[in-house]
């Protein structure tokens, strides 16, 4: 049966070697066929996978009586999560606009499904069709950065096991390694998760101690979509990362109120409160070159004195630190720095 993992067997991932810089190895599970997580379901007499806790409450994931663990892939790069642990799911939703040539993930991942092709869900304004996840009949659902819908999770539970965004998180702002240790967990390969989360944290550590100018620079990362502008907040993978690497909020960013706890919108009138000391700017629904005519965006001092970095939204650049997975933030890295160095230097 195609796209599906089974348990145990030792499974070895390719995570991107030459884009991304890193091995990914997935452990072989135990000789005894006790994957990481795996515990005696008490109540029902069976086995369990793992038992993960989300924002609403506990998940119970059985291992299949067939030894095979059919994956559906909802939440922001959830189906990059699981590849990059191994694991091909059979359905992937299709955030960012991939398409089926892609197999609905980044180009960086998209190999890794080697010769399985999911179903690629088209992103139609945010909505799910319950029925055609329930035709794939899966074992699990993984929804780990979504938009923490009680009404949602409970449907998708009614189909399968749910794996959503931990406590506390804001919509769609579960960060990258919270988002891989989950997915980690929910599979039963807790100690790949870990590993792949500390290589690429080793990375950005790396990519920061490289650029020690970083430190303190006052940053936005902005877009222009519609008729107006937004900027993230702290908990947007794509400022999280500037973060990382030392860059800070830029104050007046961080006063306006937010729209989804990750994200603040910009009015036409406000514009002026990303003219900060290093802007990273890119299109949703633009051309790059009608964002670089943006008169509005042209009137700030940041982008008149070349402190400003702008990403080609259809660019893999844009879309790796878009996506914010283990595997898209090593490329989206190694394609920003160059630009983030530059863009200071001209300070």
């Amino acid at each position: 049966m195609n796209s599906l993992i089974r348990f145990p067997r030792a499974t070895a991932v390719a995570a991107g070697a030459a884009a991304l810089g890193l091995l990914l190895t997935a452990c072989s599970s135990d000789d005894d066929g006790e994957g990481d997580g795996a515990t005696d379901n008490a109540a029902g007499g069976g086995e369990l996978l793992a038992s993960v806790e989300t924002t609403f409450g506990t998940v119970d994931i059985p291992r299949p009586e067939d030894g095979e663990l059919t994956v559906v892939a909802l939440g922001w790069s959830d189906a990059e999560a699981a590849l990059a642990l191994g694991v091909t799911p059979v359905a992937v939703y299709d955030w960012l606009g991939f398409g089926e040539e892609q197999k609905g993930v980044g180009p960086w991942a998209s190999e890794l499904f080697g010769a399985e092709t999911p179903e690629v869900i088209e992103n139609v304004n945010q909505a799910l069709n319950y029925e055609q996840i329930q035709s794939l009949e899966p074992d699990l659902i993984l929804n780990t950065r979504s938009a923490n819908d009680e009404e949602q999770y409970e449907r998708l539970s009614s189909i399968a096991p749910t794996v959503s965004p931990p406590a506390d998180t804001p919509a769609y702002a579960t960060p990258w390694e919270t988002q891989t240790r989950l997915v980690a967990e929910a599979l039963g390969r807790e100690e790949d998760g870990e590993r792949l989360v500390t290589e690429v944290e080793e990375r950005i550590a790396e990519a920061a101690a490289e650029h020690p100018e970083f430190e303190g620079v006052g940053a936005v990362t902005g877009s222009k979509f519609g008729e107006a502008y937004g900027a993230s907040l702290p908990g947007d993978a794509r400022f999280d990362l500037l973060a990382q690497l030392g860059f800070e909020l830029h104050q007046p960013v961080a006063e306006l109120p937010s729209s989804e706890g990750f994200y603040a919108p910009v009015a036409t009138e406000q514009v002026e409160v990303l003219d900060a000391e290093l802007a990273v700017l890119f299109p949703i629904g633009y051309t790059l070159d009608e964002l670089l005519d943006d008169p509005l965006l042209q009137s700030l001092q940041v982008v008149r004195d070349d402190r400003a970095v702008f990403l080609d939204g259809e660019g893999e650049i844009s879309q790796a630190f878009s996506a914010a997975s283990v595997l898209s933030i090593p490329l989206a890295l190694d394609g920003l720095l160059p630009q983030l160095a530059s863009a200071v230097a001209t300070d």
